[in-house]
């Protein structure tokens, strides 16, 4: 079908209504999540998410996002236009309904959308609703309309204000996010891009360009590869085996895409996706791809008498997992997601459509590429062979309680409330700080578990070693819900574990390590929302019997600037030399320096304290983000350190 004939075919009777939108502006977490940076960001890619459909029904091929010079952001697509005739049933115009009616729009209509990405998303009219305004311009049918909004409210009707061709048609909104509503209205180019080159890579028709006219940063993003140059950008930092296995397939209606490759990596990465949403809890599309993966190799390799009948090993699903990187993409007409943040996917009938195309496909792949296929088995059997060393090591370990016991580590000071869900723990850096932890928390809820110096960098160890470890043996007996493959969550001892360290570079690469280690290890507690960042003070202010602290320099500048302006002296504009007269500050250097009464009033007490919540936006991201950091590829290290260096702090 053509544009044309489609856009005659896609008019107001389309757009569904579903009702509602004036509780947005009164609890807007309920709808984006939560009003700081993360909720910010996902007005954009709500906006976006209209664009992507009009791709994915083969209307748009093309995207343009920029950050403007005043704050604002536009998103502008080349597809249909959305329908400006008058609703049947709402009797207004339909690009009315779509931006001021929550869960109105085509996308709940098959015959406009066959699948959609956004189907259980919020919507643009909630990105309409916080924002101070927002203007909307569609080309259909050879005419330009336009209407603004005001904090969700139309400022006047739908109106014609131009002529173009008729085979030029898309739309192009434009939103100031309210201040009143979030936190920071400020956009961040990297967390937009990110996003932007996750869906350029799993639609491969498409071209995104994105440009930040304040930071005068840009990108475009187009992949003839698609999902193929997908993998291959997740382990550019990792030595691989073969070329990706790329797999495509369709079944009941259900278009299944999957590329995957092993490298010399000691964990799995295989990232998911349902309509274009990152489902990073999986869900039956990924049980169907393990199952096939498991049989299917399996298979081969008694077929083809690669295990050693002396060698007494049963190949498992975790040893064909282990240096896998795999991306997964499934497009389902009807898709049910559990709960509504979308992480995973819950169509039963899905499981056996990915498991019935990955086994054929992959099968007729081994056959014709034997090769290919020795090197993944002998991979496998190396895997096999450390798992078994591993359950050893897990077993000597257990023997000297460690791991499973009833004995709590010496050092752990546990808290007396035993449900987990009113518990938490701090892991905190050095006996020094851990001492002062421990005499200033509440020993109610609040656990101290401090850690020697830097723990093993995970990223690099295979788990038998990774168990040798003492540190983490510590910490893993303190949480108590075990490790890698064994790890059970209801076994979880903690509802908040708080990683607090000293400000400075060695207290940042302890907070990295130990980030990596629950990534690798134990990643349900970053997925749940378990794991958090302490944030202490790194100045001290003090006037006279006042004690104010300060958590960044910005911060301790503006306390300054305000003790001038009592003092009757002007502002210095951050000039920390030009200080008020009476007034001492105190550079923080490392937990210890704190009193037991100082930690806990400025990092400890809930009533008081900044933590900062450890979330997983998207899983290929932090998989390439942990690589390049903690890998054995110095260059993409480099570059990283080149680029993020203007946001370190190096005062130490």
């Amino acid at each position: 079908m053509t544009k044309e004939a489609a856009q005659k075919n896609y008019t107001a009777s389309n757009i569904n209504v579903l009702k509602g939108l004036e509780a947005v502006r009164k609890r807007p977490a309920m709808y984006i999540g939560d009003i700081g940076s993360r909720g910010l960001h996902h007005l954009v890619n709500e906006v976006v998410d209209n664009s992507i459909d009009e791709a994915l029904g083969g209307f748009n091929d093309r995207i343009d996002i920029c950050i403007n010079e005043d704050g604002s952001v536009t998103v502008v697509d080349y597809g249909r236009g959305i329908p400006v005739d008058i609703h049947p049933v709402e009797k207004k115009s339909a690009l009315e309904v779509v931006m001021t009616v929550l869960h109105a729009g085509g996308k709940f209509d098959k015959s406009s959308y066959k699948v959609s990405g956004g189907l259980h998303g919020v919507g643009v009219s909630v990105v309409n609703a916080l924002s101070s305004w927002m203007k909307v311009e569609v080309k259909r049918g050879g005419k330009i309309y336009f209407q603004e909004y005001e904090r969700g409210a139309p400022k006047g009707p739908v109106k014609e204000i131009g002529k173009v061709k008729k085979n030029d048609t898309g739309t192009k909104v434009t939103f100031m996010p309210d201040d009143t509503i979030f936190k920071t209205t400020k956009f961040k180019f990297d967390i937009l891009a990110e996003r932007m080159r996750e869906l350029a890579f799993l639609n491969k028709n498409i071209t995104i360009n994105i440009k930040d006219k304040i930071e005068n940063e840009e990108a475009s993003y187009h992949f003839k590869g698609g999902i193929i140059e997908f993998v291959k950008y997740l382990d550019e930092t990792r030595t691989t085996f073969h070329k990706p296995i790329y797999i495509e397939g369709e079944k009941d209606n259900t278009p299944v895409e999957i590329a995957f490759e092993y490298s010399d990596a000691y964990s799995d990465n295989i990232c998911s996706y349902v309509n274009n949403i990152n489902t990073h809890e999986g869900g039956s599309h990924l049980v169907g791809f393990k199952t096939a993966l498991t049989r299917t190799f399996n298979s081969y390799a008694a077929k083809n008498k690669l295990i050693k009948e002396n060698k007494k090993i049963t190949l498992t699903g975790d040893d064909f997992r282990e240096g896998l990187t795999a991306v997964i993409s499934v497009k389902v007409m009807e898709p049910q997601f559990e709960g509504q943040t979308k992480t995973k996917l819950g169509n039963s009938e899905v499981k056996s459509i990915v498991e019935t195309i990955v086994g054929e496909k992959l099968a007729d792949f081994l056959e014709e590429n034997p090769a290919i296929g020795k090197k993944i088995i002998d991979k496998c059997l190396r895997a096999a062979e450390a798992r078994e060393a591993a359950r050893k090591a897990r077993d000597l370990v257990r023997r000297k309680s460690a791991l499973d016991s009833m004995h709590l580590p010496g050092k752990l000071a546990d808290c007396s409330i035993k449900d987990p869900e009113h518990c938490e723990i701090y892991i905190v850096e050095g006996d020094s700080a851990g001492g002062s932890a421990k005499q200033g928390r509440d020993r109610r809820f609040q656990a101290i578990l401090p850690i020697k110096g830097k723990i093993l960098n995970v990223e690099k160890a295979k788990i038998n070693k990774v168990l040798g470890n003492d540190e983490i043996k510590t910490m893993v007996t303190a949480i108590g819900a075990g490790i890698g493959a064994e790890f059970n969550p209801e076994k979880i001892r903690y509802g908040k574990i708080i990683i607090m360290t000293d400000a400075d570079v060695d207290g940042s690469h302890i907070r990295t390590l130990l980030l990596t280690f629950f990534y690798r290890q134990m990643k349900d507690l970053i997925t749940s929302g378990r794991i958090y960042i302490a944030q202490p003070p790194l100045y001290k202010i003090k006037k006279g019997k006042e004690e104010i602290y300060a958590y960044d320099d910005d911060e301790r500048d503006k306390i300054l600037d305000r003790m001038r302006v009592s003092g009757g002296v002007k502002k210095s504009n951050g000039d920390e030399d030009n200080i008020p007269k009476g007034v001492t500050i105190s550079r923080y250097k490392g937990l210890g320096e704190m009193n037991p009464e100082q930690l806990w009033s400025t990092t400890m007490n809930p009533e008081t304290r900044t933590i900062l919540q450890v979330n997983l936006e998207s899983a290929a991201s932090a998989d390439k983000i942990f690589e390049t950091l903690m890998g054995d590829v110095v260059e993409p290290r480099r570059a990283f350190i080149e680029k993020h260096s203007k946001y370190a702090n190096l005062d130490v």
